[in-house]
């Protein structure tokens, strides 16, 4: 360190004075200032539009590849709206038109009022549109009465109010479906409650400003923090969402795979993939169905009177057995259901009951009766069985049922153990 300050000493070095150190000062505050001025506030509402117009173009792609998520179009003509508004305001040329602001807010205010009811399509449970579009209406009359008056500084108090709410009422939607993806939905939620936020700072700072008429665009660090968070809050909320959506295609694609369209129930590969080779509890019950006689149902009554009895016994079925059951349709005319904790007794109560309301509570089709019956095979789990080996037995069980007349259960015994 001393030969250091040696050579610098010897080479002419000097400390500089304060003068010199406030006029550096100075310098680079003016080039801060300069640097700040050059991003003025259309540039900022060019570059939000900018994001929101991708946005919206992304979310339409995405609902053309998943036409029944109606949450998408929602959100992407939402974004439309806050692109008309954010476009009108950047295009003003430096004026301050008191029309054209009132048409811009009334966009601005439509595109958020549109994206909480697309959060509520999300999470399953959209606001009820007669509260909606009555929130609606009083957001744009908050606006449009004090811009008519004169006041348009109260109108763009009432503006920054109104996009608040609408914030919190979407982020209130996201934290409420956050069952479904924690961390995403929470973050969603987070991003929401942080641009209403900057929506109420803005409306605190021109009311403390006392400011009721405006000639031109308010400029303060609220109005600064309320682009930064639209910019970086239409960001991630588009990075939030597109993964949500594509997890849910995902889930969905993946159920359609493992669930038999006609009855609704899992097919036959979903439920030998969710029990496994692994070996059952014992005292698990497996029954076996086939529907008698289905052939001829077909040949007298059509293809589709047999569709009807299909749909109509899934349908049955998942209703007469316990949530913690599992049902499926094995293939044609041939059911299964799998009940846990069900000792033989037990089981062959719960299969006579199911064969007693098939035969009492026909299927109908095109305003037809279509009366038909049931042959059930039982069969309960012993030590170390697996679900193949029960469900033959089961089997065994049921053609027994159909060689001694149909329409009837019959119960195998416990697999015996050398």
């Amino acid at each position: 360190m001393v030969i250091i300050l040696g050579q610098l000493l010897l080479s002419g070095f000097r400390w500089p004075e304060p003068a010199e150190i406030s006029g550096s000062r100075c310098r680079l505050a003016n080039w801060g200032q300069q640097r700040m001025a050059a991003i003025d506030n259309p540039t900022l509402l060019v570059a939000i539009a900018t994001s929101s117009a991708a946005l919206m173009g992304t979310l339409i792609i995405a609902w053309l590849n998943a036409r029944q998520d109606s949450y998408l179009v929602s959100w992407a003509t939402g974004m439309g709206f806050v692109v008309l508004a954010l476009g009108a305001m950047a295009l003003r040329d430096g004026s301050y038109n008191n029309a054209v602001m009132v048409m811009a807010y009334s966009a601005l205010l439509t595109g958020t009022a549109l994206i909480v009811y697309g959060s509520g399509q999300f999470r399953g449970a959209p606001p009820r549109r007669k509260l909606m579009v009555g929130l609606w209406l009083l957001a744009l009359a908050s606006v449009a009465i004090p811009y008519g008056l004169g006041y348009s500084g109260l109108g763009a108090i009432m503006l920054n109010l109104g996009c608040a709410v609408f914030m919190l009422m979407s982020g209130y939607h996201f934290f409420s479906g956050r069952n479904e993806s924690p961390v995403l939905m929470v973050t969603g939620a987070l991003i929401f409650l942080l641009t209403a936020i900057s929506f109420f700072a803005c409306a605190a700072v021109l009311a403390a400003s006392g400011q009721m008429v405006l000639y031109a665009p308010p400029t303060n660090w609220a109005e600064q923090f309320n682009s930064i968070m639209a910019i970086a809050g239409l960001s991630g909320l588009g990075a939030i969402s597109l993964t949500l959506s594509q997890s849910r295609a995902t889930r969905r694609h993946r159920r359609e795979a493992q669930t038999d369209s006609l009855s609704g129930l899992l097919n036959r590969r979903a439920i030998f993939d969710h029990l496994g080779p692994d070996n059952l509890a014992p005292g698990t019950a497996v029954l076996m169905f086939d529907i008698d006689h289905f052939k001829q149902i077909n040949d007298r009554n059509g293809h589709a009177a047999g569709d009807a009895v299909i749909a109509h016994f899934g349908t049955l079925l998942t209703s007469l057995v316990r949530r913690s059951d599992i049902v499926a349709r094995l293939g044609g005319e041939e059911f299964c259901a799998v009940l846990p904790d069900a000792p033989i007794e037990v089981a062959r109560a719960i299969a006579e009951h199911i064969r007693g309301q098939f035969e009492a509570q026909p299927a109908r089709s095109l305003g037809e009766t279509i009366p038909a019956t049931i042959s059930i095979g039982v069969a309960t789990s012993g030590p170390a069985e697996t679900f193949s080996s029960v469900l033959n037995r089961a089997d065994a069980a049921l053609y027994k049922a159909k060689h001694a007349g149909r329409n009837q259960v019959v119960s195998m015994p416990l697999r015996q153990i050398a």
